[in-house]
C-alpha cells in the first residue's frame, strides 16, 4: 500500500482509540475515533484511504480522502445543503464544531476550507453564524 491508495475498509473491532478494520481483505488498519464523522458498526463495508503507513509496519487509514480532494466532495455537499434551504445555512466562521458535525456530519476544519473556497469563487457569503448564496443579480 501507499498513503493515498483508495481501499475498502471492512469494520471488524472497536478499540479505545477507534475502529480495527481489513484492508482490502488482506492487512489491518486503525480508524481513529477523532476521524470519524459517522456511525460506524462491526461488519461495515467502507471506502477508506491509506493515512500512514507507520515504522512499525502498522496502516493507519481514514474515511476521508487526505489533501484538496476531500474539499472538492465538501464543497459540492455543503453548496446543495445551502441551496436545498433556500439558499441559507445557520453555520459560519464561528460556529461551533458540534454545530457543524451535529448538520453536516464533517469536522470545522474541513468545513472551513470547503466554504473558504466556495468563498473565494464567489458561490457562498460567509459571516460569523451564518452562510448565504453569493447574489449574482447585483453583477
Amino acid at each position: 500500500f501507499n498513503v493515498g491508495d483508495e481501499v475498502e475498509l471492512r469494520i471488524t473491532d472497536k478499540t479505545d482509540l477507534g475502529f480495527k478494520a481489513i484492508i482490502n481483505g488482506v492487512d489491518e488498519g486503525l480508524l481513529y475515533h477523532n476521524e470519524i464523522f459517522e456511525p460506524l458498526e462491526t461488519g461495515n463495508i467502507k471506502r477508506g484511504y491509506i493515512k500512514q503507513i507507520r515504522e512499525d509496519g502498522k496502516i493507519d487509514v481514514t474515511l476521508q480522502q487526505q489533501g484538496y480532494g476531500h474539499v472538492e466532495e465538501i464543497k459540492h455537499s455543503i453548496l446543495e445543503k445551502v441551496k436545498a434551504n433556500n439558499g441559507f445555512l445557520k453555520l459560519g466562521d464561528k460556529s461551533s464544531p458540534e454545530e457543524i458535525y451535529s448538520q453536516l456530519k464533517i469536522s470545522k476544519k474541513a468545513f472551513k476550507k470547503a466554504i473558504g473556497a466556495l468563498y473565494k469563487e464567489r458561490y457562498l457569503v460567509v459571516r460569523d453564524n451564518e452562510i448565504r448564496l453569493f447574489d449574482r443579480q447585483g453583477e
